[in-house]
Formats: C-alpha cells, structure tokens, sequence
C-alpha cells in the first residue's frame, strides 16, 4: 500500500516519463470548445481516452454529446470500434458528463512494467481522437 506521497510520486512519475517518451503538445484542454475537452484518465486497473462533455447546462451538454452522435459510424471507423458513448457518466466527485471513450483493463500505475503498454495506448487512441476532433470540430461547434 502507498502512502498519499509515495503515489503522488508514482504519478509524477508515469506523467513525466509519457511526457519525455511522446515530446508532444496534445490539444486535450485547448479545444476552442468551452466544456469539450481531450483526456486521458488513468483509474484503478484501467485507462481511458476520451472526450468528455462537462457543461453544467444538461441541454447544452445535449446538444454537443447528440453531435457527436450524428458522427458515430465515421468515429467508430476513424478511432476505434470500441468506443464507448454514455450521455450520463457519473465521475468520482459525483459529477455528471457526457463521455465518449474508449477504455484498456488490466493495468496499474503502480506496476511500472504497465507503463509501456499504457504509453502505447494512449498515444494510438489519443492520436486518433484528436484527428477526428480537428477534422469534425467546425461541424461539432456549428
């Protein structure tokens, strides 16, 4: 078990060596899309890339999240097949969102042998779905 430093530590850790493997400027936060944002999320034995939909607003969250499904065969194809669409997906804090991802299970942050694979994982799924962002974003703001 890990003290709150040691996986504090651990997480720097992950972060910065992602950060030296893949040299990088991900858009993530930096969509141009108040609430509409690019992450990565590395949970208890697994790991998501996703776009989550995080306005307040349950009607504009709608509308954003109901374009993207206007666009979910060309997503499916361009990112992956096994995306996962959840209009209500409740985050830790009890927050709800709107949520299009795509997860791996099985890994840890703890076990460093994890990391190349989860590196790999990010890279591939985040590289996509930043792609079919930018080339989607004006219909999806529209």
């Amino acid at each position: 078990m890990y003290s709150k430093e040691e996986a504090r530590n651990v997480r720097q850790q992950f972060w910065t060596m992602f950060g030296k493997r893949y040299d990088r400027k991900w858009m993530l936060y930096d969509t141009k899309l108040k609430d509409v944002v690019l992450k990565y999320s590395f949970e208890d034995r697994r790991v998501l890339v996703s776009i989550d939909i995080t306005h307040d607003d349950d009607l504009i969250r709608s509308y954003y999240y109901d374009k993207f499904i206007s666009l979910k065969a060309v997503m499916l194809e361009e990112v992956s097949n096994d995306l996962i669409y959840d209009d209500a997906y409740m985050l830790e804090s009890g927050k709800i969102i709107s949520r299009i991802f795509v997860m791996h299970e099985g890994v840890k942050i703890q076990k460093k042998t994890d990391w190349p694979e989860v590196y790999e994982f990010f890279f591939k799924y985040m590289d996509r779905m930043e792609a079919f962002f930018i080339e989607y974003k004006d219909f999806i703001e529209a």
